[in-house]
């Protein structure tokens, strides 16, 4: 609860949303148990909240060696710590990402066969929308771990989107096989010679307006285009709203076209994506913007509730077993 550029006036506000959008909600609310209180909407259901107390909280700006080290009481630890025991079924943080990813992985250990996690999204686009990994939980993967992000990431559209062998492509600087990095054409092989339903290179403006339903890169690239993304939609809607305001004329104009104009915002509310799933561990962990309000706050604990409620890990964790399964049997072919 206490993560997040603006802490509790985001998450708190978050919590009232999600409750009041999920009757099966039921919220464990980690971190300082007064301000917390203070926070609350007062007409809040109780008997759908439990408050765990801690006397420490992760710096944004705080390196993820000192967050696991020195903060074993802050409110990322201990929510995690209850992830781990089971005694919830999600977690969701607004927090410091590099102490996310570093807490988690050293407190619920990563997936067999994962050697490390990968954040996944989905990306609003011309026609529906499409999920990303890595955006951001390593810079530097080889192609043996981009085959991994891929195994995950597609298990993860297959079980959240109901899409029974979903489209993958491998973002590169071009669609020729001769163009990218030793990685990327290393990785490009890998996922060739797999079972899974592999289109081949995709450039960047596949990633709003192609076809394909999962996008594999490195954390570095993925994390850039994420950030652009978003960077270009709020701008967008700055330029929008100042040429409609110029003058009456403009402003007369914009009375007419107020429908559309909402229907645009709705459609690509960068709101309405937030919370991102670290995929490869044993726990189900949604890493929610740190820059945001209440309603996206809220959207992160839909994206967790979602994932437990479909089992998320255990279909992953699944799947790996039988496609590593299959690619050792052809290599002994």
């Amino acid at each position: 609860m206490m993560g997040g550029d603006r802490g509790l006036q985001v998450t708190a506000t978050g919590v009232v949303i999600a409750l009041k959008r999920h009757p099966d909600l039921h919220c464990v609310l980690v971190g300082d148990e007064k301000r917390i209180l203070a926070a609350l909407d007062p007409s809040v259901d109780s008997d759908r909240i439990e408050i765990v107390h801690t006397s420490e909280s992760v710096d944004m700006h705080e390196s993820p060696a000192s967050a696991l080290r020195f903060k074993k009481d802050s409110s990322m630890r201990v929510a995690l710590n209850l992830l781990g025991s089971g005694e919830v079924d999600a977690c969701v943080s607004a927090g410091n990402t590099g102490a996310l990813v570093a807490t988690a992985r050293f407190v619920l250990k990563t997936l067999s066969n994962i050697d490390r996690p990968a954040i996944i999204s989905t990306l609003p686009r011309t026609r529906g929308h499409l999920h990303m990994l890595d955006l951001g939980a390593n810079i530097d993967s080889p192609a043996e771990i981009l085959m991994q992000f891929a195994l995950m990431g597609e298990s993860m559209v297959r079980t959240i989107e109901g899409i029974e062998r979903p489209s993958v492509g491998l973002l590169n600087v071009g669609s020729e096989e001769i163009k990218g990095s030793e990685v990327v054409k290393s990785a490009n092989e890998l996922l060739k010679s797999s079972s899974l339903n592999y289109v081949g290179y995709v450039e960047g403006d596949d990633i709003f307006n192609g076809t394909v339903q999962l996008i594999v890169t490195d954390g570095f690239a993925g994390n850039v285009a994420l950030k652009t993304s978003e960077g270009l939609a709020q701008m967008l809607t700055q330029v929008i709203r100042e040429e409609f305001g110029r003058n009456l004329l403009t402003r007369l104009s914009a009375l007419i076209a107020a429908p559309v104009l909402k229907a645009f915002k709705n459609r690509f509310d960068h709101r309405t994506y937030n919370g991102a799933v670290l995929l490869g561990l044993n726990g189900t962990v949604v890493k929610s913007h740190g820059n945001v309000d209440g309603v996206a706050f809220s959207h992160a604990i839909d994206t967790a509730r979602l994932a437990a409620k479909k089992d998320l890990v255990g279909h992953i964790r699944h799947d790996l077993e039988v496609s590593l399964a299959a690619m050792t049997q052809a290599e002994v072919s």
